[in-house]
């Protein structure tokens, strides 16, 4: 990688060290010439120039042109720009040339003099006072047209607000713009506020982005100015954004050329976030401002499904089928989708013309087949836009087969619950009057478990200013275990209750209600933007420019919520911080497009064992996650977390703290200590080599160890320079990420290769692999595979739009078992270690067969001896000491074995390069001997004797 690296440095300085520059070459004569010719006559010549530092450096004319002529007559001088040029700024400002075609002064000596023509349009808008005179625009004119190569101004007026559009031959200068719009506030006595559209470069997608993409706008301005910012359009007016879980500003994109810059991207974009964005530049009384409407293909958030019957009785139908009728039903939309349904992953028919109501509703009949299978009959409908992106939906289909156990028939409270089979949970959609959403139950067979009541109140669904309704129907509903119901069920109806709790929260009007607290439920509003309020003990603090946040706590909630982080226990209670669309009391809408700043302080016990997790709930990926919130204190008073955006928190308590300092400690000085030891093996392997390496059995082994070593070398650098992810961009984060990944794999891989080098030797002692067959499958196996498992397994996580790295350990992502960009390299890693196992087994019940059936006891210690002494020596080098890994997610975390096994799995393979500095090196015999030699001056010993004394093995 290092020449690569250097081949690249020396490429970008060969290819954009050099670049092109215009000049002007000045001739004064007092005769007439033909200008052509002597212009020719420079083509190709090299001039020696000296730059602004000084450096001289030689210039190849390319390229010649007439720029400008002039004409001295005593003191009558006539200048003129050429077709395509017009006078440069310093002409037009310091010799009032600027609409003149020929310029009578004398400015053949100002460089530049003319520049090319660059046709420039801006538009903007003087906001004004009440008494502004009509006639009052020629002051606007007579300004505007100062600027250098003005060829069009249109004015208008309407009201305070004084309008004019500009066509301009160059890029304005925007320090004289400036200069002007201070000259017209100063003749109109008057604060004028300028919004000029032109002259910040904005790159956006010019095309419709795809559903859940990550699309990026960026706007420039070649001036420094005060403040920048991306508005979006909404039917409410325009809202400043601000980074959150979807948006992403960037301001760090600034260049000399450039010096002002906002950067926007946007994270898994839905349908929501189509509309007009505009990038604002403020500097003084004028903004500068880009527009452009970003297109969203679109697809359904959100799908559900149902059938009739609930359940499909199949009891009397051995083998025949049975229909049912499926509805799904999406929000209302104009987008025109290709829709089709799918049966037990067969596609089938499409279907069209839904009904219009308020929602778009999907009806089609199933078609049930009857024979009893082990997997769970499905309904799936599809969603595919016009980008070919796919939306899916799936519906199980309980099935009542004959003989097989099941729920017969139930009436409770006036709701029918059909016959069911063993396990099966069932959806009835039929609420009491007044009341709306769903009720579930569970068939344990043939028995049924308790119904789970999830109609509510139907004023809670439409509630906009009374929180008292809202507190208390929510707050019931949480009273209850949800047991009813399974895992997934349950997941999903605590995520949807949440979200819902929460809009709710936003829209209620802060004149109605100051705050309220129920058993499961408490909220409060605060007074102004700056809030200090506590909720259930938990300590709040929300800091804002303007607007006004209300704060709610709520309990039971966080068993039934999902939890996506490993090793941790939730807490109690679930923090929300909303800011809705809000009126003061003179109804007007309040400002929601400042920052924010919330500090909570959770009444968490200080347990040294635990480490507290700062979450917030994603409402799109409908997960816990760390971005935006931050651990700031942990103490015998609580847990103190910062976040920088509005939504739900809570805290996560890990089961145990596993990067302590003293681990830390022990791994950075282990991964010192195996980098030294692991150059100093591959030193002594190329000083040895040819020494040692003089049969194919032995080439095998040093070339699969020497690749082991460098491998994790590079490996204990990457992980090294990515001690610190704060302080690292997300691309090189990424790089070592990538990094990682490849050398830790390619690693394993080596170890495989040596493994069964060593067992095939053993086993077919008789048919010795040849030489050319071991490199050629070693080679794909070492090189060729990992680099298959790395790059399929980021280009489907970047096709899936997925994460593949964690940003804040900068190695893969881990959600659950068996999701998560990890399983890419825990997978092949643990195939490995159970293959090296194997093969070390193999090799110890070798060394006992070995022994005769009459062996002593010295045989037998001898025996023993060589056992530890493979233990010792193969372990590291074919990583069996990484399944204590594997053993962290096992032990439970309150074990006294944990710390045990933690402690032990750092300190063995932080140091693995020791174990194969000693395994390569001290363990072996020869090695040891030439080594020695080298250092006692008698290497060259060897290098003398005949190859005929030596036993070789010649290559097939």
């Amino acid at each position: 990688m290092f020449p690569l690296v250097v081949g690249a440095i020396y490429i970008f300085y060969q290819v954009f060290a050099e670049g092109f520059f215009t000049a002007e070459l000045m001739i004064k004569t007092n005769v007439s010439l033909e200008t052509s010719k002597i212009l020719a006559a420079f083509n190709g010549t090299s001039l020696e120039v000296n730059d602004s530092d000084g450096k001289s450096h030689t210039v190849i004319l390319k390229q010649t042109e007439l720029v400008a002529e002039c004409t001295l007559v005593g003191d009558e001088t006539t200048c003129n720009c050429s077709a395509g040029y017009v006078w440069s700024d310093k002409v037009c400002y310091n010799y009032n040339c600027c609409r003149a075609d020929v310029c009578t002064q004398n400015v053949s000596d100002v460089v530049p003099l003319c520049v090319a023509t660059t046709t420039a349009y801006f538009t903007g808008s003087l906001v004004i006072g009440a008494d502004w005179e009509p006639e009052q625009l020629t002051m606007v004119s007579e300004e505007l047209e100062k600027l250098n190569a003005l060829e069009d101004l249109d004015l208008s007026y309407s009201g305070t607000i004084a309008e004019f559009a500009a066509e301009v031959g160059v890029t304005p200068n925007l320090g004289v713009f400036e200069e002007i719009i201070g000259s017209l506030t100063t003749r109109v006595e008057q604060k004028v506020e300028v919004q000029v559209e032109g002259l910040v470069k904005m790159e956006a997608p010019s095309e419709s982005v795809c559903y859940r993409s990550d699309p990026e706008l960026n706007c420039t301005l070649a001036m420094e100015t005060e403040k920048a910012s991306w508005k979006l359009g909404t039917a409410n007016g325009d809202v400043e954004l601000n980074d959150g879980t979807v948006v992403k500003l960037n301001h760090r994109c600034a260049t000399a050329e450039q010096p002002s810059c906002v950067r926007l991207r946007l994270a898994e974009v839905t349908s929501t976030w189509a509309g007009n964005y505009t990038c604002e530049f403020l500097k003084g009384t004028i903004t500068y401002k880009a527009k452009t409407f970003l297109k969203v293909a679109q697809l359904p958030d959100h799908i559900s499904m149902s059938v009739e019957p609930l359940t499909a009785d199949c009891s009397a139908a051995a083998g025949g089928t049975t229909d049912v009728t499926v509805t799904a039903t999406i929000p209302l939309t104009t987008a025109n989708y290709t829709v089709w349904y799918s049966y037990n992953g067969k596609r089938m028919s499409n279907l069209k013309n839904p009904t219009v109501k308020d929602q778009l509703v999907y009806k089609f009949k199933v078609n049930i087949r009857c024979e009893k299978t082990i997997e769970t009959q499905y309904v799936n409908i599809t969603f595919e836009n016009y980008k070919d992106q796919q939306q899916h939906s799936r519906l199980e289909i309980p099935v009542i087969y004959a003989g097989s156990k099941f729920c017969e028939e139930d009436i409770v409270d006036g709701a029918v619950w059909p016959k069911t089979p063993f396990k099966a949970t069932v959806f009835n959609r039929t609420c009491p009057e007044d009341r709306t959403g769903y009720k579930t139950r569970t068939c344990e067979g043939p028995q049924w478990m308790d119904v789970f009541n999830n109609c509510v109140n139907e004023q809670l669904n439409n509630v906009l200013n009374e929180a008292e309704v809202m507190v208390e129907a929510a707050s019931q509903i949480l009273n209850t275990t949800w047991s009813g119901v399974n895992d997934t069920i349950r997941s999903d109806m605590s995520a949807n209750y949440l979200e819902a709790v929460e809009k709710l929260v936003e829209n209620i009007h802060v004149n109605r209600s100051m705050g309220l607290k129920s058993q499961n439920i408490e909220l409060k509003i605060c007074p102004n933007s700056d809030c200090n309020v506590t909720v259930f003990g938990i300590e709040v603090s929300v800091n804002r420019s303007t607007g006004r946040p209300k704060v709610m706590a709520l309990k039971n909630l966080t068993p039934k919520v999902r939890n996506t982080y490993p090793l941790t226990d939730k807490t109690e209670f679930i923090m929300s911080a909303t800011l809705g669309l809000d009126r003061d009391e003179n109804g007007t809408k309040e400002n929601r497009s400042s920052n924010v700043e919330i500090y909570m302080e959770f009444p968490l016990p200080e347990e040294k064992k635990r480490k507290p997790i700062c979450v917030f709930w994603n409402l799109t990926t409908r997960s816990w996650s760390e971005e935006g919130c931050y651990l700031t204190a942990r103490g015998a008073n609580g847990s103190s977390c910062h976040c920088t955006h509005l939504t739900s928190f809570s805290v996560l308590m890990a089961k145990t703290d596993v990067s302590t300092p003293e681990l830390d400690i022990i791994t950075y000085i282990g991964l010192g200590v195996s980098i030294c030891c692991l150059l100093l093996f591959l030193v002594i392997e190329f000083l040895v080599w040819s020494a040692v390496v003089k049969t194919n059995l032995s080439h095998f082994r040093h070339t699969a160890i020497v690749n082991i070593a460098t491998f994790r070398l590079l490996a204990d650098c990457s992980f090294l320079a990515s001690s610190f992810p704060e302080i690292l961009s997300d691309n090189a984060c990424l790089f070592f990420t990538l990094s990682k990944h490849l050398f830790y794999t390619a690693m394993f891989c080596w170890m495989l290769c040596l493994s069964v080098m060593l067992v095939h030797q053993l086993i077919f002692v008789f048919s010795p692999l040849r030489k050319r067959v071991f490199m050629f499958l070693s080679s794909v196996v070492g090189y060729l595979i990992p680099i298959v498992i790395v790059g399929l397994s980021f280009v489907y996580y970047k096709y899936t739009q997925k994460q593949y790295y964690n940003k804040k350990t900068c190695w893969l992502n881990y959600d659950r078992l068996l999701e998560g960009s990890l399983h890419a390299f825990l997978v092949p890693v643990l195939v490995v270690i159970l293959i090296n196992i194997f093969s070390m087994v193999v090799v110890i019940v070798t060394l006992v067969k070995t022994q005769t059936p009459d062996s002593g006891k010295a045989d037998d210690k001898e025996t023993a001896k060589s056992i530890i002494k493979v233990l010792v020596v193969l372990a590291p080098v074919f990583g069996v000491t990484w399944v204590l890994g594997f053993l962290l997610n096992i032990v439970d975390a309150d074990s006294p074995l944990f710390p045990v096994v933690n402690y032990a799995f750092t300190i063995l393979n932080s140091f693995q390069g020791l174990f194969i500095l000693f395994a390569g090196c001290f363990a072996e015999q020869k090695v040891r001997e030439e080594a020695l030699k080298i250092i006692t001056g008698k290497g060259k010993s060897d290098a003398s004797k005949s190859l005929t004394s030596t036993t070789y093995t010649k290559d097939k």
